[in-house]
């Protein structure tokens, strides 16, 4: 009956309950237990969205909405009750509209980072990239899980760098938010000079942080407005090796300070051979010859001088790293820095980068200062030791965000999918250090899998406000059900 009705909305064309491609949609690379959706649909635009959305309050059918292609990793995409719609919007491909004056891309949920990156570049612009997303990853569905860019002097919010969005609520209604909203239609405000640029409102409401982060439980997202960047005229790039963390935390608030630099991170030794090797025995050659921690930290210039802009900002920058007695290379284990720095420009080649060591991959990310950071490694390390886990199977990521005022910290656990033992150790140690970073303060401001409880546990007030929410904008409770604390 559902493929049916569903048929009528998009074609049957884009309606499939084949068994081999509900098997697909069941699971995913986390361990949240496989639950077989009813269906998949595959709209096309915002109007056929409105009416799933619609037909799912009237038949009061769970929608699960997609945006990104597979693999995924973290249990959003996984249905919470059985016989749901999956909603992929992997067809919604638009690039609408670049604005180059004020620097932003109009674009649908199906457009990837390596289609905006491409017709960006012809403009003279580039997107704000996470660390090295894979090739399937939707821009919106990254802006809208908070992934932190890896440019935190152009960091100005939790949010950044999406602006305004039109979202189909759970009730069915379409919305446009903050200076989209209106009363004329995108294209009237366009002819009117007008930009969708500012996300606040209406009036003192931020919608966009309602939608961001929600995993798809309030509304979907049919279209968004993201900040971009100026295209780089020049580069220079640099790596500074540590053999501890704590003098490259030191170092890190320093240029973020003064905004200096583009491209800005702290990894460890094994995440940084991740990144550069194309297979497990490159990955584990590379490991050998790296130091255990690595700052990176590129130069961007573009504007009015842009090789003064470089030149002033990496010679700024070394003195910096000279005071705390370290000493920044453009090589490090026969890895340029600059050829590191335009990988980083593009998503990961498959495989992705994160899969390549074992197989799996279990991550583990919070918010934090980055002077609690060296705490929260060692906590992790002490409970991987405590665990028997091997210690040169976990990768650490510190991204500073928001002008370097918090910072994004991320452990990495890759083990092999197909040996049960690794994969009950993995899970276990995932439940463990997920309880000691709650306990030491982490903030879990993207709650996901097995670290939700844990979350949610110490939270009993927010855990009430987004239940109200959740009434209002999904009263039916149809949009990715169970995904939330409740």
């Amino acid at each position: 009956m559902a493929v049916k009705e569903l048929v009528k909305i998009v074609g049957g064309a884009n309606v499939t309950d084949k068994p081999a491609v509900l098997a697909e949609y069941s699971t995913d690379s986390s361990f949240a237990s496989p639950v077989k959706p009813g269906c998949v649909v595959r709209p096309e635009n915002a109007g056929e969205v409105q009416a799933i959305v619609k037909w799912a309050n009237d038949t009061h059918t769970p929608l699960v909405p997609v945006s990104s292609g597979a693999p995924h990793f973290r249990g959003d995409t996984v249905p919470g009750k059985p016989g749901a719609v999956v909603i992929d919007l992997t067809r919604m491909k638009k690039i609408i509209r670049i604005d180059t004056r004020n620097k932003l891309a109009l674009l649908e949920p199906g457009v990837t980072f390596s289609e905006l990156q491409a017709e960006l570049e012809k403009v003279g612009l580039c997107a704000y990239m996470p660390l090295a997303p894979r090739l399937t990853k939707s821009v919106i569905s990254s802006v809208l899980e908070r992934e932190p860019i890896i440019m935190p002097s152009h960091h100005w919010d939790s949010t950044d760098p999406l602006l305004c969005a039109e979202v189909v609520f759970g009730t069915g209604d379409r919305f446009r938010t903050g200076e989209a909203s209106g009363p004329d239609t995108v294209e009237e405000q366009w002819e009117m000079g007008r930009v969708q640029m500012n996300p606040f409102g209406h009036s003192h409401v931020d919608f966009q942080r309602l939608i961001s982060g929600a995993q798809g439980t309030m509304g979907i997202v049919t279209w968004a407005t993201v900040k971009c960047c100026y295209l780089s005229e020049m580069s220079r790039a640099l790596f500074v090796p540590s053999d501890t963390l704590e003098p490259l935390i030191d170092l890190i608030y320093q240029p973020t300070k003064f905004r200096l630099g583009g491209k800005l991170f702290i990894l460890n030794g094994l995440n940084l051979a991740c990144l550069l090797g194309k297979n497990a025995k490159e990955i584990q050659e590379l490991k050998k010859n790296l130091p255990p921690w690595v700052l990176f930290i590129s130069f961007e210039g573009y504007g009015v001088l842009p090789r003064d802009k470089v030149v002033y900002e990496e010679a700024d920058f070394r003195v910096m790293v000279k005071s705390i007695n370290l000493k920044p290379v453009s090589k490090i284990a026969g890895a340029d820095a600059e050829e590191f720095s335009r990988l980083l420009s593009r998503p990961s080649p498959d495989p992705y980068w994160k899969t390549r060591l074992r197989g799996g991959i279990q991550d583990i990310f919070f918010l934090t200062t980055p002077d609690k950071t060296p705490d929260f490694t060692a906590a992790v390390t002490d409970l991987a030791r405590q665990q028997k886990y091997p210690l040169e199977n976990i990768g650490a990521y510190i991204q500073p965000i928001v002008q370097g005022t918090s910072c994004h910290c991320e452990f990495d656990l890759f083990y092999d999918p197909a040996n049960k033992a690794e994969v009950e150790a993995t899970k276990k140690l995932v439940s463990l250090a997920a309880e000691k970073i709650a306990a030491m303060g982490g903030f879990f401001s993207r709650p996901h899998g097995a670290w939700k409880d844990t979350a949610y546990r110490g939270a009993g007030g927010t855990l009430d406000m987004q239940k109200k929410i959740k009434d209002i904008f999904d009263p039916n409770a149809i949009l990715n059900p169970g995904k939330l604390g409740f």
